[in-house]
C-alpha cells in the first residue's frame, strides 16, 4: 500500500481534525495551520529550535571526523559526542567555536526520550555505549588498517566503484552506524518519543501557562510551543528556509531531513514530506489555539508517517546489499556499503513508535535479533545470504502497509 493510502485509522484522526478545526466550542478558536511553518507574538517569531541546529552540527561534524583519517584522534572523536571537557575530553573539539562554547550534547540526548527510556536506564545506557564503541572501534581497529585490503576477518579498504570504503573485519562501515544509528536514537527518538509525547507537552504548568498565553521567562514563546517546535527542529533545524522547507527537502543535512527526501523521491511514497510538514503546521497552530485535540492527532501522524520513514530506508538498503551481495562475482564494496546503512536503520526501528500502542513497533529483542543476523555470526556481512536479507526485510515490512517490493527499489 502507498503511502497515500495510509492506514484506516489515521484517515479517520485526519477527519477528526477536519471536523475539530470547524467544530470546537466557544473557549477554543478553530484551527486553521498556515501556509508556512511561521508563528508570530507581538510582532516577534515564536520559533526556535537552536538546541536541535547545535546537536545536528554536531553529529555531522562527528561524521566527518570518524572517516578523516589523517586527523581524527579517539579523544576528540569521543567529544564530539559527548561534549563534556569537564571529564577530560578535548576543549575544543569542533571546528566551530560557536558548538565549541555549546553546551548542548548529542550523547546526553540519545536514547533519552521520556516516554522510552526515563524508566529504562539500562538499555539508554546500552544504547549510548553502542554509539561510543562503534566510535572506539573506527578508531582503533579501521583507522590502522586504511591501507590494508579488507577481507572476511580482516578490517581495512574495499572498493565501491570508483569510491572506497573502510570496513570493519565483518564488513560494517562504524561511521554508517554511527550516522544512520543516530536518525534513530537521536532525532526520532527526541521526536516521536519525548517532545510530541503528552508528558512533555503538558508538563507542570504547561498546559495552563499555554492557555493563559504565558510565555517562558524571557522568551517570546509558552513552554509548549517551544517543545513542539524542538521536535521540528530534529526535521528541519539546518534548513535553509525552515518556515517552508519541503521543496528542499533531502539538501539540508544527513540525518532524517536527507532520508525523508530520499523517501519522497520514491515514487511509491510520493507526497509524505508535505504529509510531514502539514502535520507539523497544524499541530503548532492547534498549540496556539488551544485545541490539545488536534495537536495530538497531529502526534499521531507524524509518529506514523517517520516510522515508517525508518523502516522503508531499513528495507531498501537490505534489498540493495543483496542485489550486491547477488552479482557474479560479488560486489562486496557496493554491498558492505547499503548494508552498513541498512544496519543503521535496523538499529533506529528500536525507536519507531506505533501510535496505536504506544510502544515502539519493534521490541528490543526484535531488533537485536535482526542486528545479530547481520553481524553476530561468522564474519558478519561477508557470510550473509539473500534468504536471511529477505527474511529481515519481510519482517519489517509486515509491520506497515508497504511491500518489500516498494520500499526495496
Amino acid at each position: 500500500m502507498q503511502i497515500e493510502k495510509v492506514k484506516i485509522w489515521t484517515l479517520a484522526m485526519l477527519s477528526l481534525v477536519a471536523v475539530s478545526s470547524c467544530d470546537n466550542d466557544d473557549n477554543k478558536p478553530s484551527v486553521e495551520a498556515p501556509a508556512t511553518y511561521s508563528f508570530m507574538r507581538d510582532g516577534q517569531s515564536t520559533v526556535s529550535f537552536s538546541g536541535q541546529t547545535a546537536r545536528i552540527q554536531m553529529a555531522t561534524e562527528l561524521i566527518g571526523e570518524m572517516k578523516d583519517f589523517d586527523n581524527a584522534t579517539l579523544i576528540t572523536a569521543l567529544e564530539m559526542f559527548r561534549n563534556e571537557t569537564a571529564n577530560g575530553g578535548d576543549a575544543n573539539p569542533f571546528a566551530s567555536a560557536e558548538l565549541n562554547a555549546s553546551t548542548k550534547s548529542v550523547r546526553s540526548k540519545t536514547a533519552a526520550s521520556r516516554d522510552f527510556f526515563s524508566t529504562n536506564v539500562t538499555e539508554a545506557t546500552a544504547i549510548k555505549q553502542d554509539f561510543e564503541n562503534w566510535i572506539t572501534a573506527q578508531i582503533n581497529e579501521v583507522f590502522p588498517n586504511e591501507n590494508t585490503a579488507a577481507a572476511a576477518g580482516t578490517a581495512g579498504q574495499i572498493a565501491d566503484g570508483s569510491s572506497t570504503r573502510y570496513i570493519s573485519a565483518k564488513g560494517l562501515e562504524y561511521n554508517q552506524a554511527v550516522n544512520k544509528g543516530l536518525i534513530g536514537a537521536l532525532m526520532l527518538d527526541q521526536m516521536l518519543n519525548n517532545y510530541l509525547g503528552t508528558a512533555v507537552l503538558n508538563e507542570a504548568s504547561n498546559r495552563a501557562d499555554n492557555d493563559a498565553g504565558t510565555v517562558a521567562s524571557g522568551k517570546t514563546y509558552t513552554t509548549m510551543e517551544h517543545k513542539w517546535d524542538e521536535a521540528y527542529g530534529y526535521l528541519f533545524g539546518t534548513s535553509v528556509n525552515p518556515t517552508n522547507p519541503v521543496s528542499e527537502i533531502g539538501n539540508e543535512d544527513a540525518f532524517l531531513n536527507k532520508y525523508l527526501g530520499r523517501v519522497e523521491g520514491d515514487s511509491d511514497f510520493a507526497g509524505i514530506a508535505q504529509k510531514v510538514f502539514d502535520a507539523f503546521k497544524l499541530g503548532r497552530a492547534a498549540i496556539v489555539a488551544r485545541d490539545y485535540t488536534v495537536r495530538d492527532e497531529q502526534a499521531v501522524v507524524l509518529r506514523d508517517l517517520l516510522s515508517q520513514v525508518i523502516a522503508i530506508r531499513a528495507v531498501y538498503y537490505l534489498q540493495q546489499g543483496k542485489n550486491g551481495l547477488s552479482q557474479n562475482p560479488p560486489a562486496y564494496g557496493q554491498a558492505f556499503h547499503d548494508l552498513s546503512e541498512g544496519f543503521g536503520f535496523v538499529y533506529s526501528l528500536r525507536f519507531t513508535r506505533n501510535p496505536q500502542t504506544g510502544a515502539s513497533y519493534f521490541t528490543k529483542s526484535e531488533v537485536d535479533g535482526f542486528i545479530n543476523s547481520l553481524v553476530g555470526n561468522g564474519n558478519g556481512f561477508w557470510d550473509l545470504t539473500s534468504a536471511t536479507l529477505d527474511q529481515i526485510s519481510n519482517s519489517i515490512a509486515a509491520k506497515f502497509d508497504f511491500t518489500v517490493a516498494q520500499a526495496g527499489s
